[in-house]
């Protein structure tokens, strides 16, 4: 199979120059150095030297599985998709935090199957650490108008409201090493809350119920808060249900990671994403949708 890899360094501190020159002699591939852009602008940036008929976005923190690239080949030899996704998941190697980290941002019981999951909820959206699309899109279409927040949720939709096909390669997935601690975990959370009001302002109808399920959380976990210094009878009857959803999310993370403390840590994981990105949207949807700064 003939294909060519693009490096894009956008602006930092510590290059990979030297690690991607070792390469040189196993794989066409190439390093390009630009000052900081962001990483919609910096895929831009890269689709501009790109010489294939298809383009596969990675992100930086992912592992590629070795027949990836064969798997992603075989399904669109028998499906024909101008854009496609795949789903990610945690490599044997990453930490416990990384894996509990993980679990949170694929379960059900928090994001509700939107990232890659069979069962979507609505319009597939590919994401951008794992994404392709054709020459023919990105010449018809263009690339990314966002640099950040939510910029390849955008261009998903740019593609899919241009008529071309999106869909989901199921055996196409990637290692997503995402963060390696719950603080760093936290930031990325808050920004992606912020990053789904950005989309709605670009694009209304693509604000679902289950975006709201984070703040409804967030707000919910303040209240049970108050009921438990002001009026502890109710206080009782919160307590049990939120006990009650994180006894669901221990035991499935459980049977998924065969792992107690996974497990454990995956609540903690659950807990800090529905928070974190639950305060972000909510921060961003008053400040620029109910006062419209």
């Amino acid at each position: 199979m003939q294909f060519e890899v693009l490096v894009i360094e956008d602006g930092s501190v510590k290059d990979a120059k030297d690690i991607v020159a070792s390469f040189e002699n196993k794989l066409d591939v190439k390093y390009f150095y630009k000052e900081n852009s962001g990483q919609g602008f910096s895929r831009n940036f890269g689709f501009e030297r790109a010489k294939g008929d298809y383009f596969i976005i990675f992100d930086s923190d992912i592992l590629v599985p070795s027949d990836y690239l064969e798997t992603v080949k075989d399904y669109l030899f028998e499906h024909q998709l101008d854009a496609f996704g795949g789903p990610d998941a945690a490599h044997e190697s990453f930490t416990p935090v990384q894996k509990a980290i993980s679990y949170a941002m694929t379960s059900p019981f928090t994001t509700g199957g939107i990232r890659g999951n069979k069962k979507h909820i609505g319009q597939f959206h590919p994401r951008s650490f794992n994404m392709g699309l054709s020459r023919e899109v990105y010449e018809k279409v263009g690339g990314f108008i966002l640099t950040r927040l939510g910029e390849d949720i955008e261009y998903s939709i740019r593609i899919h409201e241009s008529g071309f096909k999106i869909g989901l390669i199921p055996a196409a997935k990637v290692y997503h090493k995402r963060r390696t601690s719950f603080k760093q975990f936290y930031k990325q959370l808050h920004f992606f809350g912020r990053a789904r009001i950005n989309i709605y302002k670009h694009f209304p109808s693509e604000l679902k119920a289950v975006h709201f399920f984070p703040a409804f959380f967030t707000l919910g976990l303040g209240f049970t808060i108050a009921c438990n210094v002001l009026y502890r009878p109710l206080a009782y009857v919160c307590n049990f249900f939120l006990l009650l959803y994180f006894l669901l999310i221990f035991f499935h993370a459980w049977q998924v990671n065969k792992s107690i403390k996974i497990a454990f840590l995956s609540v903690i994981a659950s807990f800090i994403q529905l928070t974190a990105y639950g305060l972000g949207f909510i921060q961003d949807f008053v400040k620029r949708v109910v006062f419209r700064k």
